[in-house]
């Protein structure tokens, strides 16, 4: 496996020697292109040397209950991810997306199923929206993002913004929408081991007068990945827009991926019940070890939405949306307890199927009016979500297995699986209206004031009568915020925001087994810089979150699991990018959160718990990110790209008996761009974890190096 990443890595930087090569021969023909480009005539969308425009903080984000801003004027931390930074990159999941923002990360690697393992601000994230349609997401695996055209984070609270949600924050997928102009793209790549993918990107105007339009992308990959999984999956999608009349619009999007991932490494766990070390056994890298051959996640995902923009009236618009999402689970996932750091460990094998449905509707009107000097920026509206999940009746969680890292591991699952999800159903219902308003005093002062009422229900149909038949609960969350501008690229920010979070199902290890919790409601306060000037991007905020707490709780003698107490995190973040010519741009980021455990709870002797002051799980002290990019002058066409991130030591629970340690990776990559028989051609390719370090992550072993080389043509 080593000998075939070495040679990955040789053929992408031949690759390079031989673009640079091949640039003077096409030097003419690209100086040709900008010579018709300056004259009106032929493509216009090569870029040949430069940067190519960023709008950072003045890009604008459809901000949820905001309305549509700029981040600019947005009183929260927001990153948004365009496509074409995702495809420089070839990123597959949410850590290499957000990869040079500090805050945004995940500790699952590519090739691997992301198991709840996104987290922003040290706070694991459960709230992710398709074209403003929630999904579940946060576990059984990322969102393809072959059908993608931005993908953003919104960090912190996202109560107000979004409704009932965990506050670890949002991720929200924006799809790619048809093009004014014809367009046709084919991408054809290869992924170490032995994985290859095939993309098409195709849109443009149906109708000669360009009011109906439409967007495909077909996408497939199958293979061998680093880690010696084994990798099938397919995607399409389709998105169509049609503009009834010059003000009214109506758009459609739909998202089906069917995939399946074979073997990947074992999901690790380290329970310090059974864990009998402090230090963690060292890192392999030979992967063979690290699974079972007929072991898979097989996961079938389909996300649509549809919807009317209508601009009723001067400055004022509404929208209405509805979208359906599904998911279907099939786990045959395997799992270990790590019991010594000589490696040996107790194998689980969890077999399940759940079906996830999820209906959403939002009506929301937008617009704006004065009164005296003051300009005021209204959104109403009313949104409703009915959200389903059938768990099936037969699912089994056994240790069938034991082992050693260090050693081959040949059990294979030979019983008959169930895939019925005709178990207990899970039944949400949310309801909520919500208003905002910002105010406008002049050029330099924007005050933000906005609330949302959301209603929740919760049905508990697992059947057994000595259950919780569930629960009712509403709540009034606020959002305050204060934007002073000394400048229009400049703004200084202060906001207050509560978001109402939901309980959760006691587990069969505590004497309450099947015990809901109850919705709780967290706060989190914010002040922030934002610039976009000169070449210079910038975003810093102070934070402060403060979320309702479960811990243990000791009655005649006995263990209850309990909302009891509070979990603390504050910290300072910033992120900065300087475009210090055409050629050059740096950036870099970093966080500090200073994450505390503020417990109650006693046992049965009157003693605190003992995990008061400890830090929350998996949350690291410091993240840090620097990355660069460069257009080679010399060689019209090339350019480099590279990022540098450490992850801070992260306890693996409250306890704090066991860290995961500190690590730092590197990445590199190029992107070169030329002319071929008149036709674009962008080759690309990328190594992660350049110097192969070795290290785990909270629950599965680290990311070898690996790369990918592609080469995308524009029709």
């Amino acid at each position: 496996m080593r000998r075939k990443t070495n040679l990955l890595v040789s053929a992408s930087v031949a690759a390079c020697l031989c673009m640079a090569n091949a640039a003077q021969a096409s030097e003419n023909s690209i100086a040709a292109e900008d010579a018709a480009t300056e004259t009106g005539e032929g493509p216009n969308d090569i870029i040949v040397n430069g940067l190519a425009i960023d709008e950072g903080q003045n890009k604008i984000t459809g901000s949820g209950a905001l309305g549509n801003k700029s981040l600019l004027d947005t009183p929260f931390s927001i990153t948004v991810v365009d496509s074409a930074d995702i495809s420089k990159r070839q990123a597959t999941t949410i850590a290499q997306i957000f990869a040079n923002d500090p805050s945004v990360f995940s500790f699952a690697t590519a090739g691997t199923t992301n198991w709840w393992g996104t987290q922003i601000r040290g706070l694991g994230v459960r709230n992710y929206y398709i074209d403003d349609v929630p999904m579940l997401l946060y576990w059984g695996g990322d969102f393809a993002l072959e059908s993608v055209e931005t993908v953003e984070a919104l960090k912190g609270l996202s109560g107000f913004m979004y409704g009932f949600g965990a506050p670890g924050g949002t991720i929200s997928y924006r799809t790619k929408r048809p093009t004014a102009d014809p367009l046709l793209t084919t991408e054809i790549g290869y992924r170490t081991n032995s994985d290859f993918f095939a993309h098409i990107d195709a849109g443009g105007p149906i109708t000669q007068d360009g009011r109906l339009g439409y967007r495909v992308n077909l996408a497939g990959e199958k293979g061998t990945t680093y880690n010696d999984a084994q990798n099938n999956r397919w995607l399409a999608s389709l998105a169509v827009e049609y503009a009834i009349t010059p003000d009214v619009k109506w758009y459609a999007a739909a998202t089906y991926e069917d995939s399946k991932l074979k073997r990947e490494p074992f999901q690790v766990y380290w329970d310090g019940s059974v864990y009998a070390d402090t230090v963690l056994p060292k890192p392999t890298y030979d992967y063979a070890k690290l699974n079972i051959d007929n072991s898979y996640y097989k996961a079938r995902t389909l996300v649509t939405a549809t919807g009317l923009d209508w601009k009723f009236a001067d400055g004022w618009s509404t929208k209405l949306t509805y979208g359906y999402t599904s998911k279907l689970h099939h786990s045959n996932k395997m799992f270990v307890y790590m019991l010594n750091k000589e490696g040996d460990y107790e194998g689980y094998a969890y077999n399940f199927a759940e079906l996830d449905q999820n209906h959403f509707a939002q009506a929301m009107v937008q617009g704006e009016f004065e009164t005296g000097p003051v300009r005021h920026a209204i959104v109403a509206g009313a949104s409703y979500m009915a959200n389903d999940a059938f768990f099936g009746a037969d699912s089994y969680w056994s240790n069938d297995f034991n082992g050693n890292i260090y050693e081959n591991q040949d059990f294979l699952v030979t019983r008959d699986i169930s895939w019925s999800t005709e178990g207990f159903p899970y039944r949400e219902r949310q309801r909520a209206i919500f208003l905002s308003d910002t105010l406008y005093f002049g050029d330099h002062v924007q005050a933000i004031a906005g609330v949302r009422h959301t209603r929740y229900k919760l049905v508990d149909d697992d059947g057994d009568p000595t259950a919780d038949g569930g629960y009712r609960t509403s709540a009034t969350t606020p959002t305050f915020a204060l934007i002073l501008k000394p400048a229009p690229w400049a703004s200084i920010y202060g906001s207050y925001v509560e978001s109402l979070e939901p309980g959760s199902r006691v587990g069969g290890d505590y004497a309450n087994f099947g015990e809901i919790l109850r919705a709780t409601v967290s706060k989190q306060y914010e002040v922030g810089v934002k610039v976009e000037h000169g070449g210079l991007s910038l975003t810093g905020a102070a934070f402060r979150i403060e979320r309702a707490n479960t811990a243990d709780r000791f009655i005649d003698g006995e263990r209850y699991l309990k909302q009891d107490g509070q979990t603390l995190y504050k910290g300072l973040e910033g992120i900065a990018s300087y475009s210090v010519n055409k050629d050059l741009k740096l950036g870099a980021g970093v966080i500090y959160l200073d994450p505390s455990l503020r417990a109650l709870s006693v046992d049965e002797d009157g003693n605190p718990s003992p995990n008061l002051g400890n830090r929350p799980a998996e949350a690291a002290k410091w993240q840090v990110t620097a990355n660069a990019e460069y257009y080679v002058a010399a060689v019209p066409g090339l350019s480099l790209h590279g990022n540098v991130r450490y992850f801070g030591k992260a306890p693996t629970d409250d306890t704090n008996f066991l860290y995961i340690p500190s690590r730092t990776l590197a990445n590199a990559g190029f992107q070169y761009q030329t002319l071929i028989g008149g036709r674009k051609v962008a080759f690309t390719g990328n190594v992660n974890n350049l110097f192969n370090k070795k290290y785990w992550g909270l629950s599965n072993i680290g990311e070898g190096r690996n790369g990918s080389v592609s080469a995308t043509i524009y029709w």
